[in-house]
Parts: C-alpha cells; sequence; structure tokens
C-alpha cells in the first residue's frame, strides 16, 4: 500500500459531464491504498480462505425484480462484446451481454478462465463482493474523494492523472480505448480488454491503473452533482441506511430499488467519442446488485482506524 498524506484540493470537474461539478474544495485526512487493483490471484486467495460467493454466481430472487420473468433470471454478469457494425451509442445492450455463467473466473462466460490472468484486475464483483475482500483484509473501500484525490497523484486540478494531454508525445499512459467505440478497437495501448496491473506507469504517487484498465468500486452513494460546499470534509460514509441511499435510485426505473455508488477510474472501454471518463474527476453510478467485465476495486485503510 502507498501513504497518502492527505490535503486539501479542487474536486470535480466544470468541464466535461455534468456530474462532475461544481468544482469545490475538499479536505481529506491521512490513509494508505492499494498500490494496484486487486488482483485476480489476490481474489483467489480470499475465496480459497472464507469460501465466499460472488453474486454473480448466486441466482437472482425474483422479490427484488418485479416484474422479470423467471426463466431470465438465472446467475450471471454483464460482459461487454464489440458489435459488428456501428451502433447507436445511446443503447448500450448493442455492446453489453447478460451472460449465464459470466464471473469473476471465467470473465468472458463460461468457457473462458483466468488462468493466464493472475495479475489482472479482478472483475465481475458486486459492490457486496468489493467490501467482503476489503473487511477480509482488514481494510475498507475508498470514499470517492479520497480516491480522486489519490489519483490525481499531487496534480491539483489537472485534466489527468499525468497531466493535460491524454497521450503526451503519443505515448499511451493508461489502458483505454483507441478507435471507434464500440465497434472498432485498435489496441494502440497493446490491449483489448484488461491488462496487468502494473502494465502502465504509476502516477505521481506510485499509484497504478488509477485511470483506465477497470472502473473501481467507491463507498460513497451516488448523487446527481456534487455538493458546492467550501472545504467539504472527506468523511467515512454514513450508514447504508441513511438518507443519501435513498438518493442514489435510477428515477428511470421506479418500480426496481436498488442503490447506486460511485466509480471512479474510467476503463479500457472509455473512448473519445464515447465516455470520456479517463479522468480524475470522472465518476459513474452504477447499481449495487451489478457486476460487469470492466469493475474491480482497491482497498484503503485510514490513519484514524489503525491508531
Amino acid at each position: 500500500m502507498i501513504l497518502i498524506r492527505g490535503g486539501t484540493f479542487r474536486m470535480g470537474s466544470d468541464r466535461h459531464y455534468r456530474e462532475e461539478a461544481p468544482v469545490h474544495r475538499v479536505t481529506v485526512d491521512p490513509f494508505w491504498i492499494d498500490r494496484t487493483p486487486v488482483t485476480n490471484r489476490q481474489f483467489r486467495a480470499f475465496v480459497k480462505a472464507t469460501g465466499h460467493v460472488t453474486f454473480a454466481e448466486i441466482s437472482p430472487d425474483p422479490k427484488d425484480y418485479p416484474g422479470a420473468l423467471p426463466h431470465i433470471l438465472y446467475a450471471g454478469s454483464l460482459v461487454f462484446a464489440p458489435p459488428l457494425r456501428p451502433v447507436d451509442l445511446r443503447d448500450w445492450s448493442q455492446w453489453w451481454s447478460f451472460l449465464k455463467g459470466a464471473d469473476w473466473r471465467h470473465p468472458y462466460g463460461p468457457k473462458s478462465n483466468i488462468n493466464t490472468l493472475d495479475d489482472h484486475p479482478v472483475v465481475h464483483v458486486a459492490y457486496s463482493d468489493a467490501l467482503a475482500y476489503a473487511l477480509w483484509a482488514g481494510k475498507d473501500l475508498p470514499t470517492e474523494a479520497e480516491w480522486e484525490f489519490a489519483a490525481r497523484g499531487g496534480l491539483d486540478g489537472a485534466e489527468f492523472a499525468w497531466g493535460d494531454e491524454l497521450a503526451p508525445g503519443g505515448k499511451h499512459i493508461a489502458n483505454t480505448w483507441q478507435g471507434r467505440f464500440p465497434q472498432e478497437n485498435l489496441s494502440s495501448d497493446g490491449f483489448e480488454r484488461t491488462s496487468p496491473v502494473t502494465a502502465f506507469p504509476p502516477n505521481g504517487y506510485g499509484l497504478h491503473d488509477m485511470i483506465g484498465n477497470v472502473w473501481e468500486w467507491t463507498s460513497d452513494w451516488w448523487c446527481a452533482q456534487h455538493e458546492a460546499d467550501a472545504a467539504r470534509p472527506c468523511c467515512i460514509p454514513e450508514n447504508p441506511r441513511g438518507g443519501r441511499e435513498a438518493n442514489s435510485y435510477d428515477p428511470c426505473q421506479p418500480n426496481i430499488r436498488i442503490p447506486r455508488k460511485v466509480l471512479k477510474g474510467g476503463s479500457h472501454l472509455c473512448a473519445p467519442n464515447y465516455c470520456r471518463r479517463y479522468r480524475p474527476a470522472a465518476r459513474h453510478a452504477e447499481p449495487i446488485d451489478t457486476s460487469t467485465s470492466h469493475v474491480g476495486f482497491r482497498c484503503v485503510i485510514r490513519e484514524r482506524s489503525k491508531s
């Protein structure tokens, strides 16, 4: 883990997606954070020690999904599959499929495996899986502010975690998408899907993959925009039954009350023509019951928790 000494920084962005605004000053206390996302090797050790069964390996409870037909409620997870031709970018179902038997051991479906992916980030983990690992390891999941402060690597206000140019000198600094998403993947960075967690240079704090490769869970409930409080302190998240959970639901699905958490960092599927979220300020809402082939996590230990 890497010690982040804390401080005050400008969180968010006023130049991109509206959910990143407004820019506001936030103070974070010192904390330790994993140098890389949790890998398949590390997650396998957790499962071996605890017998943990991930959310993607359990058949859904029909009571949680009113109106869903019983025959489509099976264990599985969302897997990215590029379409063969240009599609409507407003319809994510054109490149995401819920595959039966897809899980952390089988990232691309039941016939796939992770035999050669020990150093790749674990994927197909729902929020409960990430939290269970963190607690087993004597750690926690980062708040959104902690995560963003660490991702910036000391470059307060910079566009990217390494400066203000996406590919300085034509060099790719993170595992993102090159080409026309979702049908054209040029793989100019050397990877078509996930990459080993130290394949790209670390940021100014020595942290790898804070941008790209996989999205990462944080402990904060989703809200449509940042609060504009001056010097708003970063604090340990409130009880999950608190008021912010109620505001995290998707208003487009009023009958399915699944709360959402904040994801950070973007992934290998973020492209200039779609989801330009390969930036520290970027954020995304993810239902806590959802796992995909491009979402993982890393953990923190807070200094005050150690004392």
